[in-house]
Order: C-alpha cells, then sequence, then structure tokens
C-alpha cells in the first residue's frame, strides 16, 4: 500500500521545466518571440543587454502543458562568449536568425557552428525569423547557408514571424519532439553500454 501511495504522489508532482537557450545575432528578433511565446501579444522591445529568462508552457501539440525555461541571451558581438555559459546542460538551442539580412548570413553560420561544436549533440531549433518581409530567405535556402548538414545535431528550420506569431508554437513543437528524441537515444545508448 505504501509505495501505490508514494507512487501516486510523485506522478502528480509538477514536471520539470525543459532548460532551453535562446541564441543568435543582435536584431534577429530574440526578444520578441520570448514575450509573443510568453504573452501571445507583440511587445515593443529593446536590444538585450545581458539576458531574459521565462517560463513558457506549451499550448499544442504533443508538447501541450509542457514547461520550458527560455532563456533569451543578447547578440552583440561582445555578449556572444557568454553564450557557451548558458548552453552548458541545456535540452535544447532556438538559433533565432533574421532571413531577411542576407548580409550576415555567413556569421550566423559561424556562430551556430561554434555552439554546436561546444555543445554536441544538444537539439537545435532554427526559427526563421521575419518571414514576413520581402526577400525572406525559405527554410531550403537557409539549411543550405548555414551548412545545417555538417552540425551533427538534431535540427529543424521553423519559419516564422515573431511579431504575428506565425510558426513559433510550431517551432517548439519541434524542438520538443527533437529533445525527446535525443532523450530516447542517450537511454538506449546507456542500455546498450550496460549490456556489454
Amino acid at each position: 500500500m505504501g509505495a501505490t501511495v508514494g507512487k501516486g504522489i510523485v506522478d502528480s508532482l509538477p514536471t520539470q521545466s525543459l532548460h532551453v537557450v535562446m541564441i543568435g545575432l543582435d536584431s534577429a528578433g530574440k526578444t520578441t518571440v520570448l514575450y509573443r511565446l510568453k504573452f501571445d501579444q507583440y511587445l515593443s522591445t529593446v536590444p538585450t543587454i545581458g539576458f531574459n529568462c521565462e517560463k513558457i508552457k506549451a499550448t499544442s501539440g504533443k508538447a501541450k502543458g509542457t514547461s520550458f525555461l527560455i532563456w533569451d541571451v543578447g547578440g552583440q558581438d561582445k555578449l556572444r562568449p557568454l553564450w557557451k555559459s548558458y548552453t552548458r546542460c541545456t535540452d535544447g538551442i532556438v538559433f533565432v536568425l533574421d532571413s531577411v539580412d542576407s548580409e550576415r548570413i555567413e556569421e550566423a553560420k559561424i556562430e551556430l557552428t561554434r555552439i554546436s561544436r561546444e555543445n554536441p549533440g544538444v537539439p537545435v531549433l532554427i526559427l526563421a525569423n521575419k518571414q514576413d518581409l520581402p526577400g525572406a530567405k525559405d527554410p531550403a535556402e537557409i539549411e543550405k547557408c548555414l551548412g545545417l548538414q555538417e552540425l551533427h545535431a538534431l535540427y529543424h528550420v521553423q519559419p516564422a514571424c515573431a511579431i504575428i506569431g506565425d510558426g513559433l508554437d510550431e517551432g517548439l513543437e519541434h524542438l520538443y519532439e527533437m529533445i525527446l528524441k535525443r532523450k530516447k537515444l542517450a537511454k538506449q545508448q546507456k542500455k546498450a553500454h550496460k549490456a556489454r
């Protein structure tokens, strides 16, 4: 009886939040994404010096009810060395990209490649923001420009518009599924290692 009651208590405890870090070059729209997810409305923002942190609860799909603790870290070049500290032991990375800014796509690629190398295997959601603007690159172009096949991690490119919220919930759903897939693979590898 005691074991049954104990199990019921454990099952009713709130689930732990998934730790997610949102990074990307300055002016990509990270903070707009964060507050659109949090409040489901557009909030005018200023450049982030440091970080913002919000707990977001997914409202749809398989992720519905799951809490994400999202750290939005400033993207100015002087702040980027700090990304390493925020991404340590994270469940997932959201890399917000300005889909229209062709001049800085190479810079974005360098930063994304570096952070992926520092966090091997961590799933990456690339939010291709500003899809509402003329000249926005589509997901296939972005995948090619960023060299995503070389990431050695699960990734997904999600077209999005942070101002109106298009694509954000779908992106969170993809990230959730990649995190679950990674955890399942890690569990299988652990079992296989023990069996040896």
